[in-house]
C-alpha cells in the first residue's frame, strides 16, 4: 500500500499525475495520489490540474493559504493513509513506465529510505537556461553508486519513497525561513538518526528549469539558508562541501581575501555564469566567497 504525495506551486502535474496513476492500476497495490496546492497566484494552471480529482484515489486540494514547502510535505505526510509514502516534486516525469514497480520491489523488512535519483535531458538547452542545466547534469544527475560514496548529501527530496514511521521521526523542519536547502536538513537528520538511505536506479527527469538569472539567485538564497543553520546549530558546520571548505580557511587570509574578491568581482562573476559558456568551478568561488562575506563582520 502507497500513497503518492505532491506538494505543487504555480505547476502544471496533470501529465505526472496521469503517468503515476497509469503506473499504479496496472499494479496490484492499494495507493492513493494526494496533490496539495499551497495557494498557487495562477488560477488557469489551478484548472488544468483539477481534471486530477476525475482520477479513481486522487485528490488535487488547493489549500486556503500558502504555508511554504516544509509544511506542505509534513501535512501531506500527515493525511496519507497507507504505510509506505512517495513524494514528488511536481515538475518532475518518470523515466521509464516500470518507476512504480521498481520502488516497489526495491522495499524490503529492513528498507526505511529509497531514493531513485534524477536527470536531465541531454540535448543542450537554451542559453537562459545553461548554468542550471549545467549544475543538475554535472552535480545532480548521479549513478547509484555515485550517489552511494556520499549517500546523504546526494540525496535530494525531488523523488524518494520514505515509510511513514520513518518520516514521523524526521520531518521536515517547519521552523526555518521559506529559502532553500530544506533537503539538505532533512538528509542531515536522517543521518544524525542513522536512517538507512538506499541508492538505486529509478530516476526522474527534472524537467523545472530554472533561468540563469533566478537560479544563481537562489543559489545566493541557499547559501545565506546554510549560514543561518550553522548559526542556529540546526547544521554542523562540516557537514556541506562550502561549509566544510570554509571552516578550513576562516581563520586565515585567505577568508578575507575571497571576501574582497566577492565584493569587488560580482560582476565578472555574473558575466561568466550568465554567459554561453557558465563555468563551474567560477560557480563554487561565486558562492564561497559570497559566504565568506557574509561572515566577514562576525
Amino acid at each position: 500500500m502507497i500513497s503518492v504525495l505532491i506538494p505543487v506551486y504555480n505547476y502544471n502535474i496533470s501529465d505526472l499525475v496521469s503517468e503515476i496513476h497509469k503506473q499504479l492500476t496496472k499494479t496490484d497495490t492499494t495507493f492513493e495520489i494526494l496533490c496539495y496546492d499551497d495557494c498557487s497566484d495562477n488560477h488557469n494552471l489551478q484548472e488544468s490540474n483539477s481534471i486530477i480529482n476525475t482520477f479513481s484515489h486522487c485528490e488535487y486540494r488547493i489549500l486556503p493559504q500558502n504555508i511554504g514547502r516544509s509544511a506542505i510535505r509534513n501535512k501531506l505526510a500527515n493525511d496519507a493513509k497507507y504505510d509506505w509514502c512517495l513524494f514528488l516534486d511536481a515538475d518532475v516525469l518518470p523515466k521509464t513506465d516500470d518507476f512504480i514497480n521498481t520502488y516497489l520491489s526495491a522495499i524490503s523488512e529492513k528498507s526505511e529510505v529509497i531514493y531513485g535519483g534524477i536527470l536531465y535531458q541531454e540535448k543542450r538547452v537554451d542559453d537562459a537556461q545553461l548554468l542550471r542545466w549545467i549544475y543538475g547534469n554535472k552535480r545532480e544527475a548521479l549513478s547509484a553508486d555515485a550517489r552511494n560514496k556520499n549517500t546523504y548529501l546526494s540525496f535530494l527530496t525531488l523523488s524518494f519513497l520514505i515509510h511513514k514511521r520513518v518520516f514521523d521521526s524526521v520531518r521536515f523542519n517547519e521552523d526555518i525561513p521559506n529559502l532553500r536547502h530544506e533537503d539538505t536538513l532533512f538528509s542531515y537528520h536522517l543521518k544524525a538518526s542513522k536512517i538507512k538511505v538506499e541508492h538505486i536506479e529509478n530516476p526522474v527527469y527534472h524537467l523545472g528549469l530554472e533561468n540563469s538569472k533566478t537560479f544563481l539567485q537562489k543559489s545566493l538564497d541557499s547559501v545565506k539558508a546554510i549560514d543561518l543553520f550553522i548559526q542556529q546549530d540546526l547544521l554542523p558546520a562540516d557537514y556541506t562541501r562550502i561549509t566544510k571548505v570554509y571552516s578550513k580557511i576562516k581563520n586565515t587570509g585567505i577568508s578575507k581575501l575571497l571576501s574582497f574578491v566577492h565584493c569587488k568581482y560580482n560582476h565578472r562573476f555574473k558575466k561568466n555564469l550568465l554567459g554561453k559558456n557558465p563555468s563551474l568551478l567560477v560557480f563554487d568561488l561565486f558562492r564561497l566567497s559570497y559566504y565568506c562575506s557574509l561572515n566577514a563582520s562576525k
